[in-house]
């Protein structure tokens, strides 16, 4: 056992430190492809050269952040195979879908598209490079789309019957996996926070430029672009969150409760505006879960549900049950999961003796019990809460930060209007030093949708320990740091090459 669970931490380190790096590229991207696209069509619609210079400028700093964020996504197709082979057997027949789609479809029209966008200037007639620049900020956003419809799968499983002869789940119905709720208001709440960071990265460049008092007029033109775009796509970026809490409120109330730190169930429940957790807290003490708190009366339940005097379980409530909300318990789950295990091995070893009563017998067993498969590898009921802290200081890092943006692009909006920006240098200052902060709100973001819904790689289903690789817990520890040296090397190239660019700056090519 201590070896699995090794071997299982080790898997999930490795996935999350690519998934983290690779999330630091990919925002970028589908963000700037939109803004590039935005500034050349207004130089196709004027006419002025000078605009695209300025394209030109951006598309040179997105072509190194698109090249150098290929290769830690090709990684993370491979670890479905290397590293979470259970996973890849048992899901692999919806889970391969959206992905095939996304390769086939949405990154060759991105790829090849890129490469007349960003060689095409004098091969191809204006319009052309237009249309391709477009179509590469939308097959970007494509390729997103059936990425997020994957993972919005996983969190909330949907369209798929279990096949108790092939011990896998098999999809009946695509529709209803692409229409998932979680997945569409995942996919429009990550590209909306994309496109903020890209407006943070444009403004933050400029504020340097208008900071060293150079390249004024190229630095305030691209300010006014972005903190437009950057304003608009926060507030959409404020409705989809809130379509997301929803959704996470009615399908996965456990992440939910260690987003709020909600121990104790409770009608009227309030928003955490501020808090500081106390580390020591259980589940079933009687601790207050906070040392220091600033709530929001009311807000939770309204924002959950529309109504002010709407429950909402807490932790206790989801572990122990709450028969006057008709909650069951974990131990009556993982009860009921047990025996949809033991109902399945006892039909396939009926089915290997020919015994066809009992294999009937014990598949409607199992299809009683079925939706509480993944609870029969539950070992101890409290697998079943996330990592409190992180989830909680991950998902309010990501909401305040997100607020000062809102803040930020309409200070700088307001000042661009008033043409005095240039004089504003506490905010360039401000505004420089936000694009470290929107990183950290997108990695923030991440960790929240993942560590929250811990133990399940697939949500009340499969847990990741029954998802991992029958591999040495050694061979993932050696390409863990392989990978680490690795992505930090391209992390640090990215670096050095962007900034030398910023330093020459807009000049023609």
């Amino acid at each position: 056992m201590e070896h699995t669970l090794a071997l299982v931490d080790w898997s999930r380190a490795q996935f999350a430190l690519t998934a983290l790096y690779h999330w630091i590229f990919v925002p970028l991207t589908l963000g700037l492809t939109f803004i590039v696209a935005i500034m050349e069509t207004i130089y196709v619609k004027t006419g002025d050269e000078w605009w695209k210079k300025t394209t030109k400028f951006w598309m040179s700093l997105l072509a190194i952040n698109f090249a150098i964020g290929l290769a830690t996504g090709i990684i993370m197709e491979f670890e479905f195979g290397t590293n979470w082979s259970n996973y890849s057997w048992i899901v692999g027949d919806i889970f391969g879908a959206p992905l095939a789609i996304e390769g086939i479809m949405a990154f060759f029209m991105e790829s090849t598209f890129f490469a007349i966008m960003f060689f095409g200037w004098d091969k191809v007639s204006k319009r052309a490079h237009l249309i391709s620049t477009w179509l590469v900020a939308i097959g970007s956003n494509l390729s997103a789309l059936w990425i997020l419809v994957a993972n919005g799968w996983m969190q909330h499983p949907v369209g798929m019957k279990f096949n108790p002869d092939t011990a896998r789940f098999e999809m009946e119905n695509f529709w209803d996996v692409l229409f998932n709720p979680n997945a569409y208001s995942k996919f429009l709440h990550t590209i909306s926070s994309g496109y903020v960071l890209a407006s943070l990265f444009v403004i933050s460049i400029s504020s340097y430029y208008l900071l060293k008092r150079r390249d004024i007029k190229f630095a305030k033109k691209s300010i006014v672009v972005a903190a437009s775009f950057g304003l608009l796509v926060s507030l959409f970026n404020l409705t989809t969150g809130d379509d997301a809490a929803k959704t996470i409120a009615k399908n996965q109330p456990m992440k939910l409760a260690a987003m709020e730190g909600l121990y104790n169930g409770q009608e009227d429940a309030p928003l955490v505006a501020f808090g500081i957790l106390d580390s020591t807290k259980k589940y079933n003490d009687e601790k207050e879960p906070f040392l220091v708190e600033v709530t929001i009366p009311s807000a939770l339940s309204f924002l959950s549900y529309s109504k002010t005097q709407a429950y909402i379980p807490g932790i206790k409530e989801l572990i122990d049950g709450d028969k006057k909300h008709n909650i069951i318990s974990a131990e009556e789950k993982i009860a009921k999961g047990k025996v949809a295990v033991k109902a399945l091995k006892e039909y396939k070893e009926a089915k290997a003796k020919e015994d066809d009563a009992k294999a009937k017998e014990a598949l409607a067993t199992f299809r009683a019990n079925e939706k509480y498969l993944g609870y029969g590898y539950i070992k101890d009921k409290e697998e079943l809460i996330p990592n409190v802290p992180i989830t909680f200081y991950s998902f309010h890092t990501m909401v305040s930060l997100g607020s000062w943006f809102i803040i930020m692009f309409i200070l700088v909006l307001y000042f661009s209007m008033q043409n005095n920006l240039e004089q504003k240098r506490w905010l360039l200052k401000a505004a420089l030093w936000s694009l470290p902060l929107g990183y950290i709100a997108q990695e923030a973001g991440w960790i929240t949708a993942e560590v929250g819904r811990q133990p399940w790689a697939i949500q009340d289903l499969l847990p990741v320990g029954m998802a991992t690789s029958q591999i040495s817990t050694t061979s993932v520890q050696i390409t863990f740091w392989l990978f680490a040296v690795l992505f930090t090397a391209l992390l640090i190239a990215e670096v050095k090459i962007m900034t030398k660019q910023i330093a020459i700056g807009p000049k023609e090519a």
